[in-house]
């Protein structure tokens, strides 16, 4: 830990209870967000459970750290789901997380929560404030008896993912995709005794007050950035024809891919078209079944693992770059092709309409979600005019330099935890105040 900081930087312990490096819009964020907060002269360490943050360079050379909390990691790759081995088990914590997982419950908010808050608990005086990535675990709440001030960001309240989950669900698998969401009333009940919360748009600020009964004016907004200089238009790239371009879980029902997938058999009936979807694909999952079943398997290639660097380049290759999703809170795909200068075709849910404009200077054609026809009538349009999509392109460009910024986010975010450690303090000082009074009260009654 530095011995010597510059006037007004803070200490700051960011919590991420899993930071998938290179998608997910939480790992991206805990990367960004750290690297930008150290740049501004904050000191940083990252808390994470598997899997672990990879930082780049610039990062570690703003001097990010890493704590891990490791976890049993019941879902990580290549056997998820897994039974652990007796000798596996350290403490009542991972009995927790096997429990849980038995159970078909989801428990790494949780466990992560408890694991990260002992840790915390040994170290009261190396930090100036604690900001939650949204693991909103019951652990949580000993910090501020700790003496930590907190700050919490929701990206958007997982009970659309629940809805949406058991409403694809066939039979039984309803039951068990209840219960796997089974941990947002933990979230709701965290959410509401967190004393500052974030959150990246106006659309998912309704909605988090709404599922989880926060008083209006509790939650900040602070929209999430892109690094304009990895994510760029490159001229000297040549746009391969046909190509279309998705960022997306692309088994997630919330995503919407299947919808993109009924598009792209629609459009290469007429021309050549190939998807490129960025993703992890489960070989027996619906969106594997569904390229099958529409005979579209030499339309549809996949890739996964892939770096900014690598993803900036191939959304650089793209004619066109769609969002199919059913509700976000954000989208930082939508963000990150709009930067590459990518026309972008999105759908009118959640917070796209407000990331990506309306109206003249907008950065995509919006389409209704669920609406195979509408996407595929746009994907048709803007393959086959290239006027239409360089002008797109260019506004998707302008809008982004305008609206978005990690360098931003991180100012911003580092003005709430000020706000933070503020409230903390009146909070402390109240409760000072309070004491002699109830000890002058107690004199007067003997």
């Amino acid at each position: 830990m530095p011995t010597e900081r510059a006037p007004g930087a803070l200490r700051i312990a960011l919590l991420s209870y899993r930071s998938k490096p290179h998608c997910g819009g939480q790992g991206v964020y805990v990367r960004h967000l750290s690297r930008e907060l150290a740049k501004l002269g904050h000191d940083v360490e990252i808390f994470s459970g598997q899997p672990y943050p990879e930082l780049d360079q610039s990062t570690l050379d703003a001097g990010v750290r890493v704590t891990k909390v490791p976890s049993l990691d019941l879902y990580g790759e290549p056997e998820p789901f897994r039974t652990p081995r007796l000798r596996e088990y350290r403490d009542w914590i991972d009995m927790i997380e096997v429990g849980q997982m038995w159970t078909a419950a989801f428990g790494e908010p949780l466990t992560f929560s408890l694991r990260v808050a002992r840790l915390l608990d040994q170290r009261r005086g190396d930090f100036d404030v604690i900001h939650d990535n949204q693991s909103l675990g019951y652990g949580l709440l000993r910090l501020p008896k700790m003496g930590f001030p907190l700050v919490a960001t929701i990206h958007h309240p997982i009970t659309r993912d629940r809805s949406l989950a058991i409403k694809a669900a066939r039979g039984w698998r309803k039951i068990t995709a209840a219960r796997w969401h089974s941990f947002l009333a933990m979230q709701g009940r965290v959410a509401r005794r967190i004393p500052v919360l974030l959150t990246v748009s106006r659309s998912s600020e309704v909605d988090t007050r709404k599922a989880f009964s926060i008083p209006v004016g509790r939650i900040a907004t602070i929209p999430l950035g892109v690094d304009t200089e990895a994510f760029a238009p490159r001229p000297a790239v040549e746009r391969i024809p046909g190509r279309v371009v998705c960022i997306a879980s692309a088994d997630a029902p919330l995503k919407g891919v299947s919808y993109l997938l009924e598009a792209i058999a629609k459009v290469a009936a007429e021309r050549s078209v190939e998807l490129t979807l960025v993703s992890k694909l489960d070989p027996t999952g619906p969106s594997a079944r569904l390229i099958e079943q529409l005979s579209i398997g030499d339309h549809v290639r996949v890739v996964n693992g892939i770096d900014d660097e690598e993803l900036a380049g191939l959304l650089a290759t793209a004619e066109v770059a769609c969002v199919p999703s059913l509700y976000e809170g954000f989208s930082l795909p939508a963000v990150e092709a709009m930067s590459c200068g990518t026309p972008l075709i999105a759908t009118r849910a959640g917070a796209i309409p407000e990331v990506v404009g309306e109206g003249a200077g907008a950065g995509a054609v919006l389409v209704p979600p669920r609406d195979s026809g509408a996407i595929a009538q746009e994907l048709l349009r803007l393959l086959g005019d290239g006027a239409a999509r360089s002008e797109l392109g260019s506004a998707a460009r302008r809008r982004v330099e305008e609206n978005f910024s990690w360098a931003a986010v991180a100012a911003k975010t580092a003005e709430q935890y000020r706000a933070a450690i503020d409230q903390a303090a009146g909070a402390a000082n109240d409760s000072k105040s309070a004491e002699p009074r109830s000890a002058a009260k107690g004199d007067e009654q003997c």
